[in-house]
């Protein structure tokens, strides 16, 4: 993609978002489309946002189950920003007109409290790093149609990873503990949508180890000298598959000792 297209598939993706509307998908209308054009729009648009006054909290990491992947036919997770706006209480209602198609997803929080190394990042870095770790709601959403109702073509991971890895929103709850203090690979969440169970998981199912992807994350930001930081969010990957919403509905996780996180959405 040229510097001209990048700037104007940031620019309508960045309108989308105030609008609450979609357009179209950006791989049909850009067949070459890179994951390295997809990061460059991204970043073009994680510009506007910080323009408008925006505040850059941390990071999501997607694309993190084997399941996902195949499905998208890709080897690697995704990234995002997550910002200070995306924020819910636990417990929150989530206006009727805040989100376009929003869904959810169970997840694991780490909150930094030292910034992690710039190069060759371990998993034993990230759990160093780490003031705490506690459950977690992604909310879901996307700028770009799912489907292009034309073609049928379906959104690929380059539409998704423009879209800010389709990031929109953030609930933290439960109660917080040290990374140290439990085995994450079996940390699990019943995910149920208005009392009824939807979804189940276990934090393996994110690279057998939800710190893994932000092992991930910290290698690839590297390459463009950037890192995480202190006091920064990473929510490393969902272990379940995203739970549809609708007006009137509450998503609640339950973490069994780690507690449970919910949002409603009016």
């Amino acid at each position: 993609m040229t510097p001209e297209q990048l700037g104007d598939a940031a620019v309508r993706l960045y309108e989308a978002e105030k609008s609450c509307s979609q357009i179209g998908l950006l791989s049909g209308q850009y067949p070459g489309m890179t994951m390295d054009d997809a990061y460059a729009v991204q970043s073009a648009l994680v510009d506007y946002k910080v323009k408008d006054g925006r505040l850059v909290k941390g990071w999501k990491i997607g694309l993190t189950s084997r399941a996902m992947q195949q499905a998208l036919n890709i080897d690697i997770p995704d990234s995002g920003i997550l910002f200070d706006d995306m924020f819910f209480e636990n417990g929150a209602t989530v206006p009727a007109n805040r989100f376009i198609q929003p869904r959810v997803e169970a997840e694991i929080a780490f909150v930094f409290k030292d910034d992690l190394p710039n190069t060759n990042v371990t998993l034993f870095d990230v759990l160093n790093a780490t003031d705490y770790i506690c459950p977690a709601l992604e909310i879901l959403d996307t700028r770009i149609v799912r489907k292009d109702p034309e073609t049928g073509n379906i959104r690929t991971v380059v539409d998704t990873i423009a879209d800010n890895a389709a990031n929109a929103g953030i609930v933290l709850g439960g109660f917080p503990r040290k990374p140290t203090e439990l085995d994450l690979r079996w940390v699990g969440a019943i995910v149920s949508r208005n009392a009824q169970v939807e979804e189940t998981g276990l934090g393996a199912g994110v690279l057998n180890h939800p710190a893994q992807g932000i092992v991930w994350l910290a290698n690839r930001l590297a390459q463009y000298n950037q890192t995480i930081t202190a006091g920064q969010v990473v929510i490393s990957g969902s272990f379940i598959r995203p739970v549809e919403t609708s007006h009137q509905t509450t998503i609640t996780a339950d973490y069994g000792e780690l507690g449970s996180v919910s949002v409603f959405f009016e």
